[in-house]
């Protein structure tokens, strides 16, 4: 009989157990365009082409640059300290799991006290037992608001992996590029010394004026100040890709090698896959997750806690007669606690997790939105950009024959020399702007396989 009101208790418990404050969640809406504006001309990706293929930067199909992104997932240090994080987030979520079971705790203990002239001995061992159940749904929108974090944690840790490879890969290309511009430096200087020492061997003749001489050796070290301009922010760029990779610059060196990648043909998701493609995306939206359920939390304080407790053991003042049925002493009973006053304390959690959803879901449309935007700005980039590449290579060819022709008028005696620097100035300024455009072409390029998820998927993220 003495049990009778504990198995009420736990009865009633069971029944109101399925109670859950606050509101389900459900993904907020996005408008989202049947297809990107500056889509034109780009070929739309088919279920096969959103297959995990593997790394996104294969397409490139260049060995030295996959060989330095492999090493950002297991030495970047941002990338390390995201994936502590995650970590501390599951488990974060792992604890809240367990606040929804009992908790079982025991305890020995033995003292002795007493008085002038007196002592005693106790001697104690028991194992107590506590649940909060969770009545009003406050531990199971907990365990929600925790999950969705983590989750959001891991989109993180698959954002912050990401824009750091984009930023080597991007390195990457404009060194390669820089190579290319530092040898045509040099191949320039090397023409102008042949120049210059023709043009100094007919001043020592008394055939060319000394403002020639000074022309042409102006020209000369004019291409030399140049490349040694490259020489630095090569170097720049080689000490940002050492970082990336977790390694101190003085540690790595990349040689000057030609640039062997291919530049790939990209497919364009729809508008509506971006959602499921950026980790920055699926980050935004579980914050909105955690935010609802973290509404039903602050909600929960409305109501009190029931907790049961139940303990038992043996107490004695004799250590060798400790267990036994004459000494043991056990409690079990139910507390009820909540709050009767707090002068809008909890009104007021309420409507600052309330405002906190609406601040979620105001940064996720945005970042739906920003994300719209980066994919419309670099198709319409790299379109134009190979129009432009396109034209820029007439034009540096037109300008090599013209310096080509030039020179061959100097030599007959036809022209002066001013004309011939002039036009090969030209012509090293034209070749130069190609190769910078082809750069901007290649950076363009990986910012809108990133700007399209990157090959990313959302594996252990979504719900």
């Amino acid at each position: 009989m003495k049990l009778l009101p504990l198995t009420a208790v736990l009865l009633m418990a069971g029944c109101l157990t399925g109670c859950m404050v606050g509101p389900d969640y459900r993904r907020p809406t996005v408008q989202t365009p049947a297809q990107f504006k500056q889509a034109k001309g780009w070929t739309q990706a088919v279920p096969q082409d959103q297959a995990d293929k593997g790394e996104w930067w294969g397409v490139y199909r260049d060995p030295v640059l996959s060989g330095l992104l492999s090493q950002v997932k297991i030495s970047n240090q941002n990338v390390a300290q995201y994936e502590a994080l995650y970590r501390q987030a599951r488990a974060l979520s792992a604890a809240s799991r367990a606040n929804l079971y009992p908790t079982v705790t025991g305890t020995a203990s033995s003292t002795r006290s007493g008085t002038a002239g007196s002592a005693a001995a106790t001697h104690n061992a028991e194992v107590s037992a506590s649940w909060e159940l969770d009545i009003w749904g406050k531990l199971r929108r907990t365990l929600e608001e925790n999950q969705a974090s983590a989750q959001a944690s891991a989109a993180e840790l698959a954002n912050i992996t990401l824009s750091a490879q984009s930023e080597l890969a991007q390195d990457y290309f404009q060194l390669r590029v820089m190579d290319q511009q530092i040898a045509l430096y040099q191949q320039s200087v090397e023409a102008y010394q042949r120049y210059l020492q023709i043009i100094d061997n007919k001043y020592r003749a008394g055939s060319e004026s000394r403002a020639t001489l000074a022309q042409a050796q102006t020209q000369l070290e004019s291409a030399r100040a140049s490349a040694l301009d490259l020489q630095w922010q090569r170097a720049q760029l080689e000490h940002a890709i050492a970082v990336l990779m977790g390694k101190a610059p003085a540690q790595f060196s990349l040689p000057a090698a030609p640039l062997t990648a291919a530049m790939p043909r990209i497919p364009v998701a729809l508008p509506a896959q971006l959602l499921q493609r950026r980790p920055d995306i699926a980050y935004a939206e579980r914050n909105v997750a955690a935010a609802n359920a973290a509404i039903g939390v602050a909600q929960a304080a409305y109501y009190p806690d029931l907790t049961l407790s139940a303990s038992g053991g043996f107490q004695s003042s004799v250590l060798h007669n400790l267990i036994s049925m004459p000494n043991r002493v056990w409690s079990l009973g139910p507390e009820l606690s909540g709050t009767l006053l707090d002068f809008g304390a909890t009104k007021a959690g309420v409507e600052q997790a309330q405002a906190a959803y609406d601040a979620s879901v105001a940064s996720y449309r945005q970042s739906v939105l920003d994300a719209f935007q980066e994919v419309e700005d670099y198709l319409v980039e790299l379109s134009t950009l190979a129009e432009e590449t396109a034209a820029q290579q007439r034009a540096a060819e037109s300008a090599q024959e013209s310096a080509r022709v030039t020179y061959n008028q100097y030599q007959a005696g036809m022209i002066d020399y001013l004309d011939v620097a002039t036009t090969q100035n030209t012509s090293l300024s034209q070749q130069q702007n190609l190769l910078s455009l082809r750069s901007t072409q290649w950076v363009a390029s990986v910012q809108l396989i990133v700007a399209l998820g990157g090959g990313w998927h959302g594996e252990g993220v979504q719900p």
